[in-house]
Formats: structure tokens, C-alpha cells, sequence
């Protein structure tokens, strides 16, 4: 089982990207993790900003001939790191590719810091927020689109749209990071209407697993965080709130 955690805001859009067969430039954060089995989604990983540019080089390497889709994909915290320049770089040189920005509210890899993305400092003290779709317009990128990233369908067409054009799109795919609430979160559990067809399981969450004997799907309860990320992908109707 993937080591992304029970409820991580990117589980979907690298299940997705695996999905599109797409070429991934990954970059520095527990995203990262997204490069281990099942979800398996990563294919370079370099340094703090390189996804983007990366990305980038990709396409121009590729120029004219037929190839799978290339997406970089960045977090929030990274991008007002390193990838900003990264960016501004492929849009002055007319690049094109699809770049996903994680947007879950904090810098998870290294003790939840604010960024300039969410308006706290180090310090934890309030700041100026900026505005990461505003200052992807400024950039030059023409095609911007915000996702809620635990809305499957949302994920699926924005990526579907994005890699079928030749221009460059960014993708900010929003949700604040499940570690940052500490309440008691209610769990879901699997019905006697599962098939054991192990769509569920192909997430990788660490809530999930296997009945030995059956094959059906096993909930854990004291890792579940009710996220329903699983229950979009039952077409069984197998997996509901407890």
C-alpha cells in the first residue's frame, strides 16, 4: 500500500494521471510518494522545482512526433520555492505540457510551515496571502483551472482537458492537507454488495486492504478519515459511511 497518507489531498490526481498513462516530472515533497507502487505515478524526480522545468524539457525533446502526455506536478509550498521561476520560464519560451499545483494549505513534508500561498510565516504569524490563480494569470498562462482535488470526476476531466492541448494549462488542485485537523474523523465501511473487483484498493490508501479468503475490500476504521475518496471509485455502490 502507498505510504501517501489515509486522506492525502493528491491520492486522486496521480490514480488519474496513472490513468492517462501520462510521463510525471515529480518534484520534492510527500507527494513524492506518489513514485511507489500501487499508484506507481512518478517517473523523475530531481530537486525542488526541476518537475516544472523538467516538464519543459520534456515537451521540447518530443517536439513533432507522438508521445504521451507530459505533467509536472508541484506543491504549493515548493512552487513559491523554485517553481515560480521554473514557470515564468516555460511561458516566455512558449512551452507547453500541463503543470499540477498542489494546493493543500501548508508545507506537509517539513513540520506544516506557512508559505506565501497561505498567508503565515515561519514564525506563525498572519501575512499576505498571495493569490496563486491571479499570479498564474500574470505569468501569461492562458488556460487556468482551480479543481477541488477530492472531487474524482472534477480531477479526471480537468486532466483530460488539459493534456489534449498543445498550449500550456496549470491545474491548482485545492483541499488543505489532512494532517492539519486533529478532530475525530468518522470512518466508512464495505457492504456485502462488494465484488472484490479491487478498484478500491488500486488507490493505495493505507485504510485499505484485502480479505485474505474472500478478496473484498477491508476498511480500517482506526486509519480511515472518511475522505470518500474510495466510495467514487466503487461502481458497486460496496463502500458507504458507517
Amino acid at each position: 500500500r502507498s505510504a501517501l497518507c489515509a486522506g492525502c489531498p493528491h491520492r486522486l490526481v496521480f490514480k488519474e494521471l496513472s490513468r492517462l498513462r501520462a510521463i510525471v516530472t515529480g518534484d520534492m515533497g510527500c507527494y513524492t510518494l506518489g513514485a511507489l507502487p500501487p499508484l506507481s505515478s512518478i517517473d523523475t524526480t530531481l530537486d525542488m522545482g526541476a518537475s516544472v522545468s523538467m516538464s519543459h524539457g520534456f515537451e521540447l525533446a518530443m517536439s513533432g512526433t507522438e508521445h504521451r502526455p507530459v505533467v509536472g506536478i508541484i506543491g504549493d509550498s515548493t512552487f513559491a520555492h523554485s517553481g515560480f521561476s521554473s514557470l515564468m520560464n516555460t511561458v516566455y519560451n512558449k512551452g507547453g505540457g500541463t503543470i499540477c499545483i498542489l494546493d493543500n494549505r501548508t508545507t506537509a513534508m517539513t513540520g506544516q510551515q506557512g508559505n506565501p500561498f497561505n498567508g503565515i510565516t515561519l514564525q506563525n504569524r498572519e501575512s499576505h496571502e498571495l493569490d496563486l490563480v491571479s499570479l498564474l494569470e500574470a505569468l501569461g498562462v492562458d488556460h487556468v483551472a482551480r479543481v477541488d482535488a477530492y472531487d474524482a470526476q472534477a480531477v479526471r476531466q480537468a486532466l483530460k482537458t488539459a493534456t489534449s492541448r498543445e498550449e500550456l494549462d496549470v491545474i491548482v488542485f485545492e483541499r488543505p492537507c489532512i494532517l492539519l485537523d486533529k478532530s475525530p474523523k468518522k470512518s466508512f465501511e464495505v457492504t456485502a454488495d462488494c465484488t472484490a473487483c479491487g478498484v478500491c484498493i488500486t488507490l493505495g490508501c493505507p485504510a485499505l486492504s484485502r480479505d485474505s479468503e474472500t478478496g473484498c475490500a477491508l476498511i480500517d476504521p482506526s486509519l480511515c478519515v472518511a475522505c470518500g475518496q474510495c466510495e467514487q471509485y466503487c461502481n458497486f455502490d460496496a463502500i458507504r459511511p458507517y
